[in-house]
């Protein structure tokens, strides 16, 4: 009985051992040392003019002479890889006789291909190859790369049609681009079955990476004898004049082909698609030509993996800096679902998308588009049971999960992430399905039968259009999506698995860093008593009037004390320019600071971290280095590194000789350890004797970009203004901290303020409220101990105006419900604070 007839027999089928060749040229097989023929084409002895009826069992020197056989075996010495054969173009073989030859060696065997060729007609496959390869190089995107390749080797070869053929997920190949004859009717953006190309052929595909075929109508020539003394047939994977499968010429003659050649396309050792081309007459391309189709097969793999492989890796940057900011919020977090759920929107911005769901701890929640909630626990068993733990994705839900149909056009794809190796924990991103119509090139599923050929595939003589709708499918999760969803599954497990750790080595980090700001205490304060010293001993200008000196002594220490307020505080973070700009104010007067960079926000972290070493440095510079004497400078320099890092430069100019100190106190070891070990950044201080030189990298975790593109601007010096802008006012200052709570008052009273009611607390500022009458009011928004929003509220009830204080970064604890309040930043600055407290008293413009 025979066997059924189905596609799996085509695979079967022996193309490597067709026992013939393409009758163009002929074939001589030899041994491995090239002495003596074992095997011939039948029509060899006629094709050398040799009046000779069998070469096999001839000497290589008998048939062709010392000299040809001398360059035979050299050129078969150069032939390491069967898949690169050695040639010999255009070679005179006699006076009359030119032959390009190919030679390769295979399974102990030298095998020879011998081409005739045109006396005279001595063609380079350099010229070919350049042009070809010239013009790709333009090409820098992948649609042009498509575009392109057919046309030039239309031009260059001279077939009737080229196409770009891409294989599908599913084995099935679409041709992506073509050129063509006018007269011929497209193929472009046709599908092609699977069963048209069998799995053989593909893996002579890899191995030939080169196919022609002159004449499908031709008569093969065989091979004699077809099996050597050990019963073995010839193998002709690497021959480029292997004859073809009767099924493959059948085929490309139902299709009206008369000859054709393919390039192959290799991207990652895998075949990626094909470079067909079609003649419809008989066409011989010559070795030349074929040598500079390989070579321009070959750039093309290399280009198009090099494309394909940037936007991969562009997508991949993108989709880890997005991860990276998002976990910067998760990690820190004592409940790792909590900011899971709450960015399941930002999630779906790096995998291409329609929704995500994340299933944990046996809650769910969605974002977009998803299955119903009900049939969620049903989906999760089932991933339980496909996933092992792994990354695991589908276009077609409801062929895996029967279940799933009835919820397939919201969800037919699904690109599943374990969250732990408990099963029952994922993050699943959702494609809705997409009903489309695929145009093949004849019916794929035609029935088959047995055809002359016996039992083997008849192939279909119809190439007609045939449509298919194809439903319950989604758009397939591409290689890119799968290594984006590896990432998050990478980062998400290490932050869920080693969330207690974390916080616990956070709790001891927190607990070192308080003792170690504790046992700084008493040395910040001498530090701030030597640096008042500083700023008074430095040289007064003769001309100068005492009130003008006495002026610029309190505003500089004023300015000293608002730096050091902003230090102990432990805000909520804000800029470097804030932060460099209160630090180093006091010294304006005397060197010359110059503060370049982009605008950047620290976290609060990173804030206080930073704030302690620049009062280090600036403490350093003022006792013995460029901020101790006139007439120096200072650079301070920021940029943001491509790793998203910030590299902060302090370079000192113009002071006394800088020495190394001969002993390390505890403001070094600030210098040197405070960011590698509280943000696992670097730290690294010079002593230069021209000048001490400090570079800082802070993490990116820690960087928050400000608005402005860019800062470059010299320290200003406080200023101070006298007039009467507030003139009879009675003003409720709320402000905590005693030296800023005196320089506001000091402020408010120099411009005419009638009263200054300042409080340190919430309770007090109400009760004040109850006793006095105010007209306006500035508020601390941050009380150490609370906030004024108490105050804010019971201020806006009484339609008393006022205006918050902020430090860096509390803006965000203002209420909603006082969104109308305008705020000023501290330090203050009397013309910003002034400006904002008159404008309290500006009565609105009425339109129209």
């Amino acid at each position: 009985m025979s066997e059924p007839i189905d596609l799996s027999n085509c695979d079967r089928e022996p193309i490597h051992i067709p026992g013939s060749i393409q009758p163009h040229g002929c074939l001589l097989v030899a041994d491995r040392q090239l002495r003596t023929f074992l095997r011939q084409s039948q029509n060899a002895p006629g094709f050398f003019n040799r009046e000779i009826d069998n070469i096999v069992g001839m000497k290589v020197e008998d048939l062709f002479g010392s000299r040809v056989a001398h360059d035979l075996r050299n050129a078969f010495g150069q032939a390491i890889n069967p898949a690169r054969p050695a040639t010999l173009s255009a070679y005179p073989l006699s006076t009359d006789l030119f032959c390009d030859i190919s030679v390769h060696a295979f399974k102990g065997q030298s095998i020879l291909e011998f081409e005739k060729v045109e006396i005279g007609l001595l063609d380079s496959p350099l010229e070919p190859a350049r042009e070809l390869i010239s013009r790709m190089r333009e090409a820098r995107t992948i649609d042009a790369l498509f575009r392109q390749a057919p046309r030039l080797l239309k031009a260059v070869l001279g077939y009737d049609r080229v196409m770009l053929y891409r294989f599908e997920h599913d084995g099935s190949g679409k041709v992506i681009s073509e050129a063509k004859r006018s007269d011929l009717e497209s193929f472009l953006g046709q599908h092609f079955p699977a069963s048209d190309i069998p799995k053989q052929a593909r893996e002579l595909y890899l191995r030939n990476t080169v196919r022609i075929i002159s004449d499908v109508f031709a008569e093969q020539i065989p091979i004699h004898p077809v099996l050597n003394a050990s019963g073995e047939p010839l193998d002709m994977s690497y021959a480029h004049l292997r004859s073809v499968s009767p099924i493959h010429r059948e085929y490309l003659r139902n299709m009206g082909v008369a000859a054709s050649m393919s390039i192959s396309i290799v991207i990652g050792g895998k075949l990626w698609g094909l470079l067909a081309c079609h003649h419809y007459t008989p066409r011989v391309l010559r070795l030349a030509h074929r040598i500079a189709a390989e070579v321009f097969g070959d750039f093309f793999s290399l280009h198009l993996q090099a494309v394909i492989q940037e936007q991969r890796l562009n997508a991949a940057r993108h989709a880890r800096r997005a991860l990276d900011k998002l976990l910067s919020e998760i990690s820190l977090n004592e409940d790792s679902s909590s900011p899971l759920r709450n960015h399941l929107h930002s999630f779906a911005q790096l995998i291409q998308c329609d929704g995500v769901g994340l299933r944990q701890a046996g809650t769910y929640h969605a974002f977009g588009t998803t299955p119903p909630s009900t049939c969620i626990d049903e989906l999760a068993g089932f991933l339980n049971e496909v996933t092992n733990g792994q990354i695991w994705a589908t276009h077609e839900l409801s062929g895996s999960l029967p279940a799933a149909e009835k919820y397939r056009i919201a969800v037919s794809g699904v690109l599943a992430v374990p969250l732990s190796q408990i099963p029952g924990d994922y993050l699943m991103f959702y494609r809705k399905e997409v009903s489309q119509t695929i145009e093949w090139a004849g019916d794929p599923k035609k029935e088959y039968a047995v055809g002359q050929f016996g039992d083997r595939l008849t192939p279909r003589k119809s190439f007609s259009m045939w449509k298919q709708t194809v439903e319950f499918q989604s758009l397939p999760w591409s290689e890119s999506d799968r290594e984006i969803a590896e990432a998050i599954r990478t980062t998400l497990l290490e932050v869920i698995l080693r969330q207690a750790e974390l916080l616990s080595e956070e709790k001891k980090k927190a607990e070192v860093r308080q003792k170690v700001l504790n046992e700084e205490l008493n040395h910040r304060v001498k530090n701030v008593l030597a640096l008042i010293k500083s700023i008074v001993s430095q040289p007064v200008d003769s001309s100068q009037s005492i009130e003008t000196y006495a002026a610029s002594l309190k505003e500089r220490i004023m300015a000293l004390a608002l730096a050091h307020d902003q230090i102990v505080r432990h805000d909520g973070g804000g800029s470097i320019k804030q932060l460099l700009t209160a630090e180093l104010s006091p010294y304006s007067h005397t060197a010359s600071i110059d503060l370049s960079g982009p605008s950047i926000d620290l976290d609060g972290r990173a804030y206080s971290v930073l704030a302690l070493i620049f009062h280090e440095l600036a403490t350093n510079a003022a006792k013995y280095g460029a901020l101790s004497m006139s007439g120096t400078s200072l650079e301070v320099n920021w940029s943001l590194q491509t790793d998203g890092s910030c590299k902060i430069g302090w370079i000192e100019r113009g002071g006394p000789p800088v020495r190394a100190p001969l002993r390390r106190g505890f403001g070094s070891i600030l210098i040197d350890r405070s960011i590698p070990f509280d943000l696992g950044g670097k730290s690294d201080i010079q002593f230069d004797p021209a000048g001490v030189k400090a570079l800082l990298v802070i993490p990116a975790r820690f960087i928050r970009k400000g608005e402005e593109t860019a800062v470059f601007s010299r320290v200003p010096a406080p200023t101070s203004q006298s007039n009467n802008a507030l003139e009879g006012l009675r003003i409720l200052l709320v402000e905590d901290q005693l030296l800023i709570a005196l320089e506001a008052e000091d402020i408010l009273l120099r411009h005419g303020a009638h009263s200054v009611s300042p409080t340190a607390s919430s309770a007090d500022a109400l009760l004040l409220l109850d006793a006095l009458d105010f007209d306006c009011a500035v508020l601390d928004v941050n009380l150490g101990d609370g906030t004024s929003l108490p105050v804010a509220e019971e201020l806006t009830r009484r339609r008393i105006p006022y205006v918050f204080a902020t430090g860096y970064g509390e803006a965000e604890l203002i209420s909603p419900n006082s969104v109308a309040a305008p705020f000023i930043r501290k330090p203050y600055e009397a013309a910003g604070l002034i400006g904002l407290l008159k404008s309290l008293f500006i009565p609105p413009k009425i339109s129209g």
